[in-house]
């Protein structure tokens, strides 16, 4: 079996005949709404504006899924990939506090979501598993369970002698979350854009927007050579760099790396643990394992900045080395098998790890969404945020991912 680099195993498994097109834009226009960036944040972006019946036109540089989230681990997280030790000091605890607490709704709302528009994308209930392996990460995982204990918020240790059980590996301790999933994240964009463009959304891709205004009214945008003007422009680009660099300093491009193993010997399956986890550690940066197929083995982790193109090849091949290797520490019994998909996924990075979601008052008409880390959840809570933000309707819990904290 050949080793694929630099290709997502969600979108190269999928039926090249049924991958959908849409129409590349021409012509001006006066909008509702624009949405600028076609990964899964602007598509459940433009499902929840169209389904609250608001004329939306939604605009893809490249192809529907093909960038963050369709090369993602596709994981639904009930709580996110971030510190509350850190948030708590970076935000307050109330709005830690909030942000968990939406997070976790999230989850459950998205994974509801997805079965009601019967989007097929293999959605399988998880729990997460956070195990520290050292006596210092031990140490942190319980100080950051006080804490959450602290905030009124439910989460709940797993003693050591359960962890090898669960993972196929000791660990010092864990802690345990109930309500994730795990998803093929290509099969959700597409799901999302067709159900989108049902309650009519029209979507554009290979449309670049080139540049944004704004005046005291509305808002423009340049679509090649046409010229648009909107009552509100929402960015849902992931990185804010290329059309606002004022702004690149919330989010930094960062990229994980992800390696997809061989389908595993029944033999060695039987002691690695069971199937129905997302598994992560508190490493600097952190691995997360998972299961795909029931066999194979998907592994995350060695995340750096943003990979320069000319030298992403060589990188590839570094990094699935490097967590093929690291994948054998976890679990020796495999030692030896072959990765199947090497590659990596950007995303963008905030300081303490939490999405920003929202108006920025340098801009108006527009609204953003950026960060969130490899929670496909993060896409999923900004689409409802930002609907909120249009139609004036904001929750407590919404300032909590807002520029201003």
């Amino acid at each position: 079996m050949r080793l694929a680099y630099g290709r997502s195993p969600w979108v190269d498994r999928f039926p090249k005949s049924r991958v959908p097109t849409y129409p590349k834009h021409s012509g001006n226009a006066d909008l509702d709404v624009a949405i600028i960036g076609g990964g899964l944040t602007g598509c459940a972006t433009a499902y929840a504006f169209a389904a609250a019946g608001i004329k939306v036109a939604h605009f893809e540089a490249d192809r529907i899924g093909r960038a963050g989230a369709g090369r993602s681990a596709g994981w639904i997280t009930d709580e996110p990939p971030a510190s509350f030790i850190e948030v708590d000091a970076a935000i307050g605890r109330r709005a830690s506090r909030h942000a968990w607490q939406a997070w976790r709704r999230g989850a459950l709302d998205f994974a509801a979501l997805l079965r009601r528009l019967e989007i097929k994308c293999h959605l399988e209930p998880r729990a997460t598993l956070v195990v520290a392996q050292t006596a210092e990460q031990h140490t942190l995982l319980t100080r950051d369970q006080k804490l959450r204990r602290d905030a009124g918020l439910d989460a709940s240790l797993t003693p050591p002698r359960s962890i090898g059980a669960v993972t196929g590996f000791l660990a010092a301790g864990a802690r345990r979350s109930k309500e994730s999933a795990a998803v093929d994240p290509y099969r959700a964009v597409l799901g999302l854009a067709a159900a989108a463009a049902e309650r009519g959304a029209t979507i554009f891709e290979r449309s670049p927007v080139n540049k944004t205004t704004f005046t005291r009214a509305d808002a423009g945008l340049t679509v090649g050579s046409s010229v648009l003007r909107a009552k509100r422009i929402v960015v849902t680009t992931g990185n804010l760099s290329p059309l606002f660099k004022p702004l690149a300093r919330h989010a930094t491009p960062r990229a994980t790396f992800l390696v997809l193993t061989e389908p595993v010997p029944a033999r060695a399956r039987r002691t690695l643990g069971t199937r129905d986890h997302l598994i992560r550690d508190l490493a600097d940066p952190p691995h997360r394992l998972s299961w795909v197929d029931d066999e194979r083995v998907l592994v995350s982790g060695a995340d750096a900045d943003a990979v320069p193109t000319r030298s992403r090849e060589a990188i590839l091949v570094q990094r699935t080395g490097q967590l093929m290797y690291e994948l054998s520490t976890f679990y020796p019994e495999i030692s030896g098998l072959q990765a199947h998909y090497g590659w990596d996924a950007a995303y963008s990075a905030t300081t303490h790890g939490l999405p920003i979601i929202g108006p920025h008052r340098n801009y108006p008409h527009h609204l953003f969404a950026c960060g969130g880390g490899e929670s496909l959840t993060a896409a999923f809570l900004a689409s409802r945020v930002l609907l909120r933000h249009h139609l004036d309707e904001e929750e407590p819990s919404d300032a909590a991912f807002g520029f201003g904290r």
